[in-house]
């Protein structure tokens, strides 16, 4: 047996013929032949290739394609020299009718079958790993000697029947202080997923325990780390098991095919994309580029000139609004609120910029395809309604924009107003 130090130097055609001579006792690839791609591996009748191929292309960030086989070929010439995908990996699982029956070591008894069946080999997250290292941050998980931790989410994937799943993703403690690197240090790595979907509360993704993945291995994070979750390569085994196809085989999660090809170089990171924290309670950071931010701010610091001496300054608050403006970049639904007009029967109401105001952002908002809403005072609800009714008239609207009003005053009136049973965790807006 060969000692699992010295695998993340093997050459990768060395590091595949020690696996197909089942020498290793290591369970999983994380850390090995460091410097070179590693992939994800999916196996599937010829009828159902095309379906998956554009499967994979709807949803290239968790399943960046490199390369698509022919039916019953187990070489890939454009990712290896020396390769049989029948026997590289550490382990395999098969699936029947979408049940994990069974996990293997090779696949040769399956020879027969696999002459009419088509393999995909997918991007994996354990590609970037060493240039991540080189950037100065630790991997937890090839500290603990163990498994990287796979979650499965609620966000759910582009589908293309027979194809749907949710997407999983990997998580991988990082340091605070390191956030901006881990970001800068991914981001070009397309066929490695490209930089993290998400950085903090897991409970944003649908995740409930960090303790218990669902595939791979608990990984410990350490006080200061945050929990940085990367799509991942394992929303292709998701939607095999949803396919139900007859026959399916894919790589164990963690045990990859390891190819010939060098991970990509990471540019300058001068200038890259720039994390910000934009929520303490739940947790949650966001990036942005340095240009869009650096716009932002000079909107926010012209937004802040008071050539009326209103004495405004005490209302700014540094930064917040490219906190607001990352957070809607994140919303599904967003609620409105603006000025109430103080004598609003008047013929101009006296507040009259409000309302477009309101308007303005609603428009831009519907054309991302945000679910919005305006609340409003009861006594102003008439006038918000033939205001909105015209703008659809005039085609500044795509369709109306629901009205609500607030009238109570406790806390937890409030909550129910704003949150699906009054659950803080469940935000309607």
């Amino acid at each position: 047996m060969l000692l699992t130090q010295g695998l993340k130097s093997l050459l990768p055609h060395v590091l595949r013929r020690v696996i197909r001579c089942n020498r290793l006792s290591i369970s999983n690839t994380s850390g090995m032949a460091e410097g070179y791609k590693q992939a994800n591996v999916v196996i599937l009748h010829k009828s159902l290739a095309d379906d998956f191929e554009k499967f994979c292309r709807a949803n290239d960030g968790p399943l960046p394609l490199l390369y698509r086989s022919q039916p019953g070929d187990w070489k890939c010439p454009s990712l290896s020299s020396d390769s049989d995908i029948r026997t590289d990996c550490l382990q395999y699982r098969i699936y029947e009718h979408g049940v994990c029956t069974g996990s293997l070591k090779s696949l040769t008894e399956y020879s027969e079958q696999l002459k009419d069946m088509v393999t995909f080999y997918l991007g994996c997250s354990f590609s970037f790993e060493k240039a991540v290292q080189n950037a100065g941050i630790p991997i937890r998980n090839v500290e603990q000697k163990c498994n990287v931790s796979m979650y499965k989410t609620a966000v759910p994937c582009y589908s293309v029947s027979p194809f749907c799943c949710n997407l999983v993703v990997t998580m991988r403690p990082i340091p605070e202080s390191k956030l901006n690197t881990a970001v800068q240090a991914t981001s070009e790595l397309k066929e490695a997923h490209g930089a993290p979907i998400h950085m903090g509360d897991p409970g944003l993704l649908g995740i409930q325990d960090l303790s218990k993945p669902d595939y791979g291995d608990p990984v410990h994070l350490h006080p200061g780390d945050i929990p940085v979750f990367w799509a991942c390569g394992v929303t292709g085994v998701e939607a095999v098991i949803n396919c139900k196809a007859p026959l399916a085989f894919t790589h164990s999660p963690g045990c990859m095919f390891v190819t010939d090809l060098k991970n990509d170089s990471v540019g300058s990171l001068r200038g890259g994309p720039q994390v910000h924290c934009i929520s303490q309670d739940p947790l949650h950071f966001s990036v942005v580029s340095a240009e869009a931010a650096q716009k932002i701010k000079t909107l926010e610091t012209l937004i802040g000139v008071d050539p009326g001496e209103r004495g405004i300054i005490h209302l700014q608050r540094q930064d917040e609004l490219l906190k607001a403006c990352l957070a809607i970049s994140h919303a599904q639904s967003v609620l409105i609120t603006t000025g109430f007009p103080t004598h609003f029967t008047y013929e101009p109401p006296e507040e009259n910029d409000g309302p477009p105001g309101a308007l303005a952002i609603a428009a831009i908002l519907q054309a991302l395809e945000k679910d919005v809403a305006i609340v409003t005072d009861q006594r102003a609800m008439d006038l918000n309604k033939k205001i909105i009714e015209e703008a659809v008239q005039l085609g500044i609207l795509k369709k109306p924009v629901p009205l609500l009003s607030y009238q109570k005053e406790s806390a937890d009136s409030a909550l129910m107003f704003l949150c699906d049973n009054g659950n803080p965790g469940r935000p309607r807006y």
